[in-house]
C-alpha cells in the first residue's frame, strides 16, 4: 500500500532523527563492550569488577537522565513553537541540576570508592580492584553530567548529527585509548582496569571541549549566561513538575537495574560474570529502541507545542505500533547472536552455560524492553505524561519482580536462570498496562505557555 504525504513526512523525520541517535547510543554501549572484550582478556575478575564499578555511574546518569529528559521534553514542544529564549532558560536550568549530581558523584567516587564496591559484591578482589577504577574514573563524572546538556540541547534543537558526531569521536578516543593504556602498548605501562578508567576520564575531557566549540555557533541553543541564577518562576515550576515524576522513574529503573546486578553478583562469582556479558548485549541490543523512543519524544513534542495535538496523536499511534516491530525484530537478533556471543568472551565453564541461558532469557525481555521505551519514555513522556512511568515501575519492578528475584537468590536459592527471569518481569509484565495508559491519550497534551515580556527585564 502506498504511503501519504504525510506518511512519509513521518517515516523521513523519523529516521532521520532516530538513525543517528541509535548510532550514538551504539557507540556509548560500545565502551562497555571494549571494556568486558579487552578486560575479559586480562582476567574474569578485572571484567567483573569494572562492569560492577560502572553501576556508579549507571545510577549518576539516572539522576542526570531525569534533568536532561525534562529539559528535552519541555525543549521539543518549545522548539515546535519556535520560542528560542525559552530553550535557552531551559538549558541554564540544565545546568545547574546536572552540574550538582555531577559534583556529589565525583566527591564520593573520590572520597568512598571501597565503600561504593561493598553494596554490589563481598569479594575483596572485586572490591580493590573497583576501586582504583572509581578513583580515577570519578573524574569522568565530574564533567560528563554537563556534556550531556548540552548534546541535549543540540538533538532537540535539529542539530542531531553534530550530537552523535561528537559522541561518535569521544567513543572512539575511548575504545583507543582503553587499547593503549589496558595492555601497556607503545611502550607505556600496562594498567588494565585503571587504563580503562584513564582512557574514559580523557574522552570525557574531550566530549566536553568539542560540545563547548560546536554549539559556540550561530545556529546552536547556548545557555543563557547572564540570567543563570534568575529563571522564571513559571519556567522553573514547569521544569520542576516533568523532573520530579522522572527522577522518581530513573531512580526507580536504575537502583532496580543495580539490585538486579547485586542479588545475581552475590550468588558466586560465574553468575556475576555471566550477568556483566548480557548486561553488554542487552545495551547493544537496545541501541534501536533508545533512537526510535529519544526520536518519538521529540516528535510528539514538536507537534504537540506547535498546537498540531490531532497530528501530535496520530505520530504517537505509528511510533507504538512500530515499537512492536522493533520488539520482535531485537528479540531475533538476540537469539541469533548467542551462540557467537558464548564463544567470544573468555569464561569459566559455568559461567559459559549461565550466560546461555541468560540470553534467551533476555529475547523475551527485549519485546517488552522496546515497547515500553518507545510507548512509554517516547511517547507519553513527550506529552508530559511521566507520572505513570514513575508508578508503573514502582509497581512492576519493585512490587513484584525485585521481591521474586530476592527471594528466589537468597531464601529458595533458585537456579540463576530463574533468578534472572524474575529480574526481566516487570519490562514485559506491565505491556497490557501501557497500552491501556497508551489508549487513554492523556499525553495529547500542549505544555508551553506564552512568555511574559516583563519577565525578560
Amino acid at each position: 500500500m502506498a504511503l501519504s504525504a504525510d506518511d512519509k513526512t513521518f517515516y523521513r523525520r523519523l529516521f532521520t532523527m532516530a538513525l543517528p541517535i541509535a548510532f550514538q547510543s551504539l557507540m556509548l554501549a560500545s565502551v562497555a563492550a571494549g571494556d568486558a572484550l579487552m578486560l575479559g582478556r586480562v582476567t574474569q575478575e578485572e571484567m567483573t569488577a569494572v562492569s560492577l564499578a560502572t553501576q556508579i555511574q549507571f545510577v549518576q546518569n539516572m539522576l542526570v537522565g531525569s534533568f536532561t529528559a525534562a529539559g528535552a521534553i519541555l525543549g521539543a514542544q518549545y522548539y515546535g513553537k519556535k520560542d528560542l529564549r525559552t530553550m535557552r532558560e531551559l538549558f541554564n536550568l540544565m545546568l545547574r541540576f546536572c552540574g550538582a549530581v555531577s559534583l556529589l558523584f565525583f566527591a564520593a567516587c573520590e572520597l568512598i570508592p571501597g565503600l561504593l564496591m561493598h553494596a554490589f559484591t563481598h569479594d575483596e578482589t572485586l572490591i580493590r580492584i573497583g576501586a582504583d577504577y572509581l578513583r580515577i574514573a570519578g573524574w569522568s563524572y565530574l564533567l560528563s553530567g554537563i556534556s550531556q546538556c548540552y548534546l541535549t540541547a543540540m538533538k532537540v534543537a535539529d542539530h542531531v548529527r553534530a550530537s552523535v558526531l561528537i559522541s561518535t569521536g569521544a567513543v572512539v578516543l575511548n575504545i583507543a585509548l582503553n587499547a593503549v593504556l589496558i595492555f601497556g602498548l607503545f611502550g607505556l605501562p600496562r594498567m588494565e582496569s585503571r587504563g580503562a578508567a584513564l582512557a574514559t576520564t580523557l574522552s570525557r575531557v574531550a566530549e566536553l571541549a568539542l560540545c563547548l566549540g560546536v554549539s559556540a555557533g550561530r545556529t546552536y541553543v547556548r545557555p543563557m549566561w547572564r540570567r543563570f541564577l534568575r529563571i522564571r518562576k513559571e519556567l522553573s515550576a514547569d521544569f520542576r513538575r516533568q523532573y520530579l515524576p522522572l527522577m522518581g522513574a530513573f531512580l526507580l529503573w536504575g537502583v532496580g537495574f543495580t539490585s538486579y546486578t547485586a542479588i545475581v553478583g552475590h550468588m558466586g562469582g560465574d553468575e556475576a560474570a555471566a550477568n556483566s556479558v548480557a548486561s553488554v548485549v542487552r545495551d547493544l541490543i537496545c541501541c534501536a529502541c533508545n533512537g526510535i523512543g529519544s526520536a518519538a519524544g521529540i516528535l510528539v513534542g514538536n507537534e504537540l507545542g506547535a498546537g498540531r495535538l490531532e497530528k501530535g496523536r496520530r505520530y504517537g499511534i505509528k511510533l507504538k505500533n512500530l515499537s512492536w516491530w522493533t520488539g520482535f525484530a531485537s528479540m531475533a537478533v538476540v537469539l541469533a547472536l548467542t551462540p557467537l556471543v558464548v564463544r567470544l568472551v573468555l569464561l569459566t565453564d559455568a559461567a559459559r552455560g549461565n550466560l546461555t541461558g541468560m540470553m534467551v532469557i533476555m529475547a523475551v525481555y527485549m519485546v517488552g524492553r522496546c515497547v515500553n521505551t518507545v510507548t512509554v519514555n517516547g511517547v507519553l513522556d513527550g506529552g508530559g505524561d511521566t507520572m505513570f512511568d514513575m508508578y508503573s515501575l514502582a509497581v512492576c519492578m519493585w512490587g513484584i519482580a525485585i521481591p521474586l528475584a530476592l527471594l528466589g537468590a537468597f531464601v529458595f536459592r533458585w537456579h540463576v536462570y530463574a533468578v534472572y527471569a524474575c529480574t526481566c518481569l516487570d519490562e514485559v509484565g506491565k505491556l497490557p498496562w501501557v497500552m491501556a495508559r497508551f489508549r487513554k491519550y492523556r499525553w495529547v497534551r500542549d505544555l508551553t505557555r506564552e512568555r511574559d515580556p516583563s519577565a525578560d527585564a
